[in-house]
């Protein structure tokens, strides 16, 4: 199938998430109603964290326009775990990953409504 070619405009949403990294802006792009890419930065610039999260999206990212599901995509990353657990709007953030998870999931459906 082949990763699709990114369009010169594409239309997401940005969800500011507490995490036990400090805050972390998530922005999930769609293209027909579907997530086709992601980013992640942290409120606090550089480090070995904003490496991982660059690393994640990318990948994540990729595996998207290749036609990855994002409920597969969400399966991986959910639940992973580091010692900064965070509650966000009444939910535990389990790590950063975890928040990119929960907010793909969230816009995901929020779009496909």
């Amino acid at each position: 199938m082949g990763v699709v070619k990114r369009p010169e405009i594409l239309t997401g949403y940005t969800r500011k998430v507490n995490t036990g990294c400090g805050y972390l802006y998530i922005t999930v792009n769609f293209k027909d109603n579907v997530p086709f890419e992601i980013f992640a930065q942290l409120g606090k610039a550089g480090g070995c964290a904003s490496a991982q999260l660059q690393a994640i999206t990318r990948l994540a990212s990729i595996c998207m326009r290749g036609g990855t599901s994002h409920e597969e995509i969400i399966g991986q990353l959910r639940g992973i775990s580091c010692p900064s657990k965070c509650w966000h709007n009444g939910e535990v953030i389990e790590s950063c990953a975890d928040a990119i998870a929960k907010t793909l999931e969230m816009l995901a459906e929020r779009e496909l409504a």
